[in-house]
């Protein structure tokens, strides 16, 4: 019986040592699973979240690149959603339009009920900037019994009729020039060989280009054949010295390149310098483009194999070490021109002098004869003023805010809209038009309405009178348009020009033409900026115009020109959706 007993007790205890062996066991496995299967989870998740995050960042740029391209962005791969294997970001995302030219967008990526949102905040890039209410070329500016309220800025004469009423409010400035068509030393023509990519690293942050004049005269300007990636910053212009083969630190003159006047596509930018020093012949200096780096931000400047004998260009960082270009022995496309003709600003005689300066602003030209300046006249000689000559250096020549890569980009952008075949004329009836290409002349009159809605090439002549009206969409906003005209401008009998109606916006009228009657405006106009790089401009016959600029202007008649101070940051776009750039770009909550 004890014996059964033992064997029964025996029994019972293996169960119980068994049962603390499994549950020991099972106890010991979970430890190790469970946090196993809580690291799995947490990766998945960490992954799932990741490929979300990617998705939206996918589906953003698909978006940006829409917009930036003026596409639809309602119809973003198949049932408004961009696929990505398993995956979508979904669409429609929310798009607000916010004041000061931004607007801000917002989407989701979404993996496995896992999202993550990223916003972008858009601005129009700055287009072109003008900072006078006249901006003249060598031709210079005639004012007869005018009125330029705001400040003038001629890089030629600024001269004045015998009538007693010829003002300018504020400063007047007629700057040394260039006396010569050609530069003394240049390379590069056409399609270039080679690009050159720079500002997108600390390595190749700058570019340089040597080079050694012919005759020993003042530096005025030089000419770059570049283009950009993306919305870099303005550059330095700098001439340097020679130092062991590579740029030196010694500046001798610099000067801005503004990033407006610069396309994604190649063309010819100038620069001017603050200061005009002569250079010597048989001496190597450098031309060199400084400035910051960005990935996404840069420049690219064509360039050619040993072309141009009198120099090499270098790609490095200035201040710190420069290398040889890839390949070796490049030569970048450059132009140096030298030389002036002193600034001269004259009234028709002592008793009839130019009035400057009536409400604040000073006089300043290498010359000036018969003035009366309510503040400080700078010159190095004057006679019949009412005051004497304070010393200073003559001013410099200036580039136009316009650059022909500018007037290039709005052709290519009003000919996306299609061409239009034979003369364009608007009646009583009005119409809308933009962006388009006119292969022919251009007519708004009989009391006829234009409403833009886009850029305009006329490649004939634009004619507006008879009370007509050009006007921008009121989906323009503070925004503003351009009408490129190969002929002729002429604004007369009531005809007007004007912007969306909101403050600040602008249309510019712009003609290419080099004709001593390029451009015309007399008892018209509005809030239109009036703009003849190559040719004459005449206002006469009470015009009252924002802005002009061309390489002579002829004004009189009791014509004025009122500067607004807005026209310092303008958008010339592509029309109402803008030249978009990233503001910022991030994840949101």
């Amino acid at each position: 019986m004890e014996k059964r007993n033992l064997q029964k007790n025996t029994g019972a205890a293996m169960m119980i040592l068994l049962f603390f062996f499994v549950v020991i066991s099972m106890t010991i496995l979970l430890g190790v699973v469970v946090p196993v299967v809580r690291e799995y989870s947490i990766a998945s998740s960490s992954l799932y979240s990741r490929q979300a995050y990617f998705n939206a960042e996918s589906g953003m740029e698909d978006i940006m690149y829409r917009i930036k391209n003026s596409m639809d962005t309602g119809t973003v791969g198949d049932d408004r959603t961009l696929l990505l294997g398993d995956s979508y970001v979904s669409v429609p995302m929310t798009i607000t339009n916010g004041l000061n030219n931004k607007k801000y967008i917002s989407i989701t990526g979404d993996v496995k009920n896992r999202q993550r949102n990223v916003d972008v905040t858009l601005t129009t890039s700055t287009g072109v900037s003008f900072n006078y209410g006249v901006l003249v070329g060598q031709g210079g500016v005639y004012i007869d019994s005018g009125t330029v309220n705001g400040n003038l800025y001629a890089n030629g004469p600024i001269t004045a009729s015998s009538s007693g009423s010829n003002i300018i409010t504020g400063t007047a400035i007629s700057a040394n020039s260039p006396d010569n068509a050609s530069a003394d030393q240049t390379n590069g023509s056409g399609t270039p060989a080679y690009n050159v990519t720079f500002a997108n690293a600390n390595a190749t942050s700058d570019v340089a280009q040597s080079f050694k004049v012919s005759t020993a005269k003042a530096l005025n300007k030089i000419q770059l054949y570049i283009k950009k990636y993306g919305s870099p910053s303005d550059a330095t212009i700098k001439i340097v010295n020679d130092s062991s083969g590579s740029p030196g630190s010694t500046v001798l003159a610099s000067g801005t390149m503004s990033a407006s006047a610069i396309t994604t596509s190649y063309g010819w930018v100038n620069v001017s310098f603050t200061s005009n020093p002569v250079l010597s012949t048989g001496t190597t200096y450098w031309l060199v483009v400084d400035t910051s780096t960005s990935k996404k931000n840069y420049y690219t400047i064509g360039a050619s194999s040993s072309t141009y004998a009198n120099g090499v260009g270098k790609i490095g960082q200035f201040g710190s070490s420069w290398s040889s270009t890839t390949p070796s022995g490049l030569d970048y496309f450059f132009s140096i021109y030298l030389g002036g003709i002193n600034g001269l600003m004259q009234g028709y005689g002592q008793y009839n002098q130019i009035n400057i300066g009536t409400v604040s602003g000073t006089a300043q030209a290498h010359t000036v004869n018969n003035s009366n300046v309510k503040g400080s006249i700078y010159c190095q000689s004057g006679t019949g003023n009412n005051k004497s000559c304070s010393s200073s250096t003559d001013p410099v020549y200036i580039e136009f805010p316009v650059s022909d890569a500018n007037i290039t980009e709005w052709k290519n952008d009003a000919s996306s809209g299609g061409t239009y075949s034979g003369n364009y004329d608007v009646g009583w009836a009005g119409a809308t038009l933009g962006p388009k290409k006119i292969n022919g002349n251009l007519s708004v009159s009989g009391g006829g309405t234009l409403v833009l809605t886009g850029n305009l090439w006329v490649t004939g002549n634009l004619t507006l009178n008879g009370g007509g009206t050009i006007k921008l969409d009121s989906s323009y906003g503070v925004d503003d348009a351009v009408i490129v005209v190969d002929g002729t401008i002429d604004v007369s009998g009531g005809g007007h020009a004007t912007g969306s109606g909101a403050t600040g916006s602008y249309i510019m009228l712009l003609t290419t033409s080099s004709s001593t009657s390029a451009s015309s405006v007399s008892g018209g106009a509005g809030a239109v900026i009036m703009y003849a790089p190559n040719g004459t401009l005449t206002i006469t016959g009470g015009a009252s115009l924002k802005e002009a600029t061309a390489y002579k202007i002829n004004l009189g008649g009791g014509a004025s020109i009122t500067y607004e101070s807005g026209l310092t940051d303008n958008n010339f776009s592509s029309g109402p959706s803008g030249s978009w750039s990233i503001d910022s770009w991030g994840e949101s909550e």
